[in-house]
């Protein structure tokens, strides 16, 4: 399979780029109208600008919100399984661009060819979800104390929604984001990463053309910019719900901005996942799943597995074989065929790697395979697996980088493992791999895993739709996509009916 130029994915995807390299002939407002400064495109695997989408500046910016909250009045309106059609519609044209988009994302951020094309049928999988949720947002009856009374929960639509995302995956988590609350009746206004500007616009494309044929332009509308767009829509009382994907210092920024206001935040942070390998683990199935959550995605994933704690009896085998799985890994264009990991997303991201090496064996860790920047054009790295000493003596594994180093404990039993994969402040994806059912009950117990997702005998990475997506502590508590996630969207409303003739109060309180 020939690997595409980077003109015929943004042609294939109706991106036009005019003479001097700027996204032009696109007809979106959001951005072409505005007056804000050009942001550019890099392609990880060589370095090179790609393409430059034009930023918004404030008063392009005022016009999309204020835009945003007029189709809100009218869209909230419409009966659920309405807003669900222009949903479904956005979910056929993901599927008949799947592949493009797919490309793209390889190309913008350096996800592999089947990473890419993952990444656009979560989309397409939540745009399913969500038309079946357009038919069943719940509430409930509740017996009322007080006779011919009736109370009830219902649920209605917040009002604009700000989704800002992140570069790693520059298109799906604005989907789970966007195709929920758009049943739900919310508006939404979209910050992608400024490293993955094309992304956002291919997308928001589709968007338009799902919206335009359901009479509903407007109600999901696109701004680009970096830091100073984002502090916008964190101080801004027109938006109830600040949805954001980053790191935990961002987070905490925005978290305390949007608090300041007394608006609601959905956090979706940092983090430092762990796996837990058991002497009685089949040890295939744990190989397989670390070198896919350590190095996946080159460790650019918020689940990525970053901490293996193995139990010492399994650990020297566990070791020889990582190492084995590891050499067996392509590096190289991630739209190349059999290559498995690529770029890094930014020189930058390469540095960080660098040093977070360079500490790990200042800290007594030992590398036993990988640690190196590989000298060749591109952000390339190697992954790597790191022997590390005692958790509490080796403080860089209590950090998150944003790059693919694992580093390997061994641990005398599951009590330790457990408490020392939850000594870190963060707590989103964690694993154990064990044929034993008592031990898979207590990691899932409440003096287990202490993190949002907790899995037996699989990774920590590759969440599916159908479950809420979040964890607790520093990663910031939020929860998207499924189950019940939707409620995230809505606010809540108690009321009473009183069918009768009189009007007895609550609690047998007696007034007039």
């Amino acid at each position: 399979m020939s690997t595409p130029h980077a003109d015929e994915i943004l042609q294939s995807l109706d991106i036009a780029v005019d003479s001097s390299g700027v996204v032009s002939g696109v007809g979106v407002e959001t951005w072409s109208s505005s007056g804000g400064e050009p942001i550019e495109s890099r392609d990880p695997t060589t370095g090179a600008v790609i393409a430059r989408v034009r930023g918004a500046d404030r008063a392009s910016y005022d016009r999309v919100v204020d835009a945003a909250r007029v189709r809100f009045e009218e869209w909230r309106m419409r009966p659920a399984p309405a807003r669900g059609e222009a949903v479904r519609r956005l979910g056929e044209l993901l599927r008949a661009h799947k592949r493009a988009l797919g490309a793209l994302i390889s190309l913008e951020v350096g996800k592999i060819r089947s990473e890419g094309l993952g990444e656009v049928q979560e989309m397409i999988d939540i745009c399913d979800f969500a038309v079946g949720l357009s038919r069943q947002l719940y509430g409930r009856t509740i017996a009322s104390e007080r006779a011919r009374h009736r109370l009830m929960e219902q649920w209605l639509p917040l009002g604009p929604v700000a989704v800002i995302s992140a570069f790693n995956f520059p298109m799906a988590v604005w989907s789970w984001n966007a195709a929920v609350a758009l049943v739900c009746g919310d508006t939404c206004v979209w910050k992608p990463s400024p490293l993955a500007p094309l992304c956002s616009v291919a997308v928001h494309n589709l968007c338009q053309q799902a919206l335009a044929e359901h009479d509903a332009g407007g109600a999901l509308s696109l701004c680009v910019g970096g830091a100073e767009l984002g502090g916008w829509m964190a101080d801004d009382d027109r938006f109830p719900l600040v949805s954001f994907t980053g790191s935990i210092p961002a987070g905490r920024e925005v978290a305390t901005r949007v608090a300041r206001r007394l608006g609601r935040s959905l956090l979706e942070l940092g983090g430092n996942n762990a796996a837990i390998v058991l002497d009685d683990a089949r040890l295939d199935l744990a190989v397989r799943a670390i070198t896919f959550g350590a190095a996946g995605t080159a460790g650019q994933r918020c689940t990525t597995t970053r901490r293996v704690f193995v139990q010492r009896g399994l650990a020297p085998r566990l070791r020889e074989a990582l190492v084995r799985a590891y050499g067996s890994i392509e590096i190289g264009d991630p739209l190349a065929d059999g290559v498995l990991m690529g770029p890094l997303v930014t020189p930058a991201a390469v540095d960080a790697y660098r040093a977070a090496v360079a500490t790990a064996r200042e800290q007594g860790g030992e590398v036993l395979t990988g640690g190196e920047v590989l000298d060749r054009p591109g952000n390339f790295v190697t992954p790597t697996v790191i022997a590390a000493p005692a958790h509490d003596r080796f403080p860089i594994a209590w950090e998150e980088t944003f790059a693919p180093i694992l580093y390997l404990f061994e641990v005398d039993d599951l009590e330790q493992a457990i408490g020392w994969q939850n000594a870190v402040p963060q707590g989103l994806s964690s694993a154990v791999f064990t044929e034993s059912m008592r031990a898979a009950e207590q990691f899932l117990a409440a003096c287990g895993s202490d993190c949002g997702i907790a899995n037996v005998n699989a990774g920590t990475s590759g969440a599916e739709i159908g479950g809420a997506f979040g964890g607790e502590k520093q990663t910031g508590g939020g929860r998207e996509s499924g189950s019940d996630a939707w409620r995230a969207y809505m606010r809540r409303q108690t009321a009473t009916v009183n069918w009768g003739d009189e009007l007895p109060l609550a609690q047998g309180v007696r007034f007039l």
